[in-house]
C-alpha cells in the first residue's frame, strides 16, 4: 500500500540532506542514500542507485563542497558536482520525475554591486564554482522536471560549516580574525530544506501549473545580507549559552589578510525575487534563521 510518493534524498546525512529529512517526514517514502549507497564520483553507481530506487522525487543535496582543495582535486570536483547531476537528470527525465538540485553563489566573480539575478553571467573563480556550473549546465540540458536552486553561505546544525567552527574556535580562543569585504546572505540548512519541502509540495500537487511554467533555475538564499565578520559577531552575541558564557572578540580583516588556494566571490547576495513570484516562497531573513538554528543546537 502507497503511503505517497517515494523521495530519494541524495547525500541524506549531510548537512542540507539532513534537514530535507526532518522537513519531508511524513510527506512520502524517504529513502536517504549516503556514501555507502553510492559514491558520487563513479556515476554508474548513481544511475544504479536511482534504478533500485525508482523514486517518485530525488533530491540532490549530495556535493563536493571542499572549495579550497578542489584546487588540487579538480577531477573528483566535477565528477561529483558535474557528472552525478547529469546523471540524475537523465535518471529523473527516464522516469518523468521531478529532480531538485543545489547549486551555489560561486558560480559568480563577486564583481557586481547589486545582488545576482538568475540572468546574470556566471564567471567562477574557482575549480568548486566552475564545477557547479557545470552540474547546472548537465541538468538544464538534459531538461525535463528539475528545480535549480542557487543558494549562499549555507550552515547549519550538521556537517562542517562556519557556524559550527566559529562555536568551536569562540570556546577555545579570546579574539578571532574574520574577512569583513565579502558580503552575503548567511542561508540555514534548516530554511532551505523548509523551502525546498513548500515547493516540491506545490509543485506535485499542481499548484504552478505545467513544467514548461516553473522547470528552471532560481536563487534561494535568505534576506538580508552581512559579511563574514558580521555573522561572527552575531554569532558570538547570540550564542554565549553555547559557548560557556564566552563572548570572544572579532577583529576584521580584508580578504587579502586571509589567503586562501580558491579566489571568494566579494559579492555573494542574490536576488530572489524569481522564486518568490514564481512559488511565494520567501525564506526568513538571515537573523532570524540563525536564531532558530541556536536554538536547535
Amino acid at each position: 500500500m502507497s503511503h505517497g510518493p517515494r523521495v530519494l534524498i541524495v547525500g541524506g546525512k549531510g548537512q542540507v540532506g539532513s534537514e530535507l529529512r526532518h522537513s519531508f517526514a511524513g510527506y512520502g517514502d524517504l529513502v536517504v542514500a549516503d556514501r555507502q549507497a553510492a559514491d558520487l564520483a563513479h556515476s554508474e553507481q548513481v544511475r544504479a542507485l536511482v534504478r533500485r530506487v525508482e523514486p517518485d522525487v530525488i533530491l540532490n543535496a549530495a556535493a563536493y563542497t571542499a572549495v579550497d582543495r578542489a584546487e588540487q582535486e579538480r577531477e573528483r570536483a566535477f565528477a561529483i558536482n558535474a557528472e552525478a547531476p547529469k546523471v540524475l537528470a537523465e535518471e529523473a527525465q527516464r522516469l518523468d520525475v521531478l529532480l531538485v538540485h543545489y547549486s551555489t553563489d560561486y558560480v559568480f566573480d563577486g564583481s557586481k554591486v547589486e545582488p545576482w539575478s538568475e540572468g546574470d553571467t556566471p564567471n567562477p573563480l574557482s575549480v568548486y564554482g566552475a564545477s557547479k556550473l557545470a552540474g547546472e549546465q548537465a541538468i538544464q540540458e538534459v531538461g525535463g522536471k528539475y528545480l535549480i536552486f542557487r543558494t549562499s553561505w549555507v550552515y547549519g546544525p550538521h556537517g562542517h560549516n562556519f557556524l559550527l567552527t566559529l562555536l568551536r574556535l569562540g570556546r577555545e580562543r579570546d579574539t578571532l580574525r574574520v574577512v569583513d569585504d565579502q558580503h552575503g546572505a548567511p542561508t540555514s540548512s534548516i530554511a532551505i530544506a523548509d523551502a525546498t519541502r513548500e515547493i516540491v509540495g506545490k509543485v506535485q500537487d499542481g499548484e504552478v501549473g505545467a513544467p514548461s511554467g516553473w522547470a528552471g533555475l532560481y536563487h534561494m538564499t535568505c534576506a538580508g545580507d552581512t559579511t563574514w565578520c558580521g555573522f561572527a559577531r552575531a554569532i558570538f552575541e547570540r550564542g554565549t549559552d553555547l559557548l560557556g558564557g564566552r563572548k570572544p572578540a572579532v577583529d576584521a580583516i580584508s580578504t587579502a589578510d586571509y589567503p586562501t588556494p580558491a579566489r571568494r566571490p566579494r559579492n555573494s547576495m542574490l536576488s530572489n525575487r524569481r522564486m518568490d513570484s514564481g512559488f511565494g516562497v520567501r525564506l526568513a531573513a538571515w537573523g532570524a534563521a540563525l536564531g532558530e538554528v541556536l536554538e536547535r543546537l
